[in-house]
């Protein structure tokens, strides 16, 4: 990293420096003699529009974070309303918080395009185990029968079950436990030794029902095995 003094001076032969000087744009001078990589033309329009404005910038490092998630959405930076915002730290977490929400967006987008692409070969793996329910009453069991299914149970129960692909293994096979429609638990089964390799709730903690769940799996496994030569 450049050392502060060496930035320091080849700032002073920057023309953009200067007027910063000149305007009083004082945090934003400091700020980019401690930041290297980021450039002073970089924010120049919206720096320009600042000071036209008589816009202060008190904090030179949440006012660059937020230009860049104006960019970054496309916003007019020769638009004072978005430049100069009255409450600055406000507006940069309202756009924070819009950028977490759009990149989710973008990563459940790309996990359903993901499950989409391992269908196929999911059901020519497992199809021969759908249709597998049981009962006891008042705990329902069944098998997932399709990477949907998997990515919703996965993100409703907040735990990694599609994320880490434990359907697309060959040993394990994913079923849900649910009263009246609700999750309960996700359970995995082991193929190979025919038991409960885990049964999880929300944030993989146990739940009152899992005792019970264990034993309304250890009582319907032949389901199962019936299927694996099927």
């Amino acid at each position: 990293e450049m050392c502060i003094r060496d930035r320091f001076c080849e700032l002073l032969k920057n023309n953009q420096a200067e007027t910063l000087i000149k305007t009083g744009q004082y945090s934003l001078l400091s700020y980019f003699i401690h930041h290297s990589s980021k450039s002073i033309s970089t924010y120049w329009n919206a720096i320009r529009i600042a000071t036209r404005n008589g816009y202060m910038v008190g904090d030179a490092g949440i006012w660059c974070d937020y230009i860049d998630l104006l960019r970054f959405f496309g916003k007019d930076l020769h638009n004072a309303h978005f430049v100069c915002p009255a409450d600055l730290p406000a507006a940069h977490d309202l756009y924070m918080a819009k950028k977490r929400r759009h990149m989710q967006m973008e990563r459940r987008q790309e996990e359903r395009r993901k499950a989409l692409e391992q269908e196929a070969s999911f059901v020519e793996a497992k199809g021969r185990f759908f249709g597998v329910e049981f009962s006891d009453g008042e705990i329902c069991i069944k098998v997932l029968d399709s990477v949907e299914a998997i990515r919703q149970e996965g993100e409703a129960m907040h735990h990694c079950v599609f994320t880490n692909e434990y359907y697309l293994k060959a040993d394990s096979l994913i079923l849900s436990a649910t009263i009246d429609g609700k999750r309960i638990e996700t359970i995995e089964v082991s193929l190979k030794r025919m038991e409960v390799v885990q049964s999880r709730g929300v944030c993989n903690k146990n739940t009152p029902y899992h005792g019970q769940i264990l034993k309304l799996m250890k009582g319907n496994m032949s389901l199962i095995r019936k299927r694996m030569t099927a």
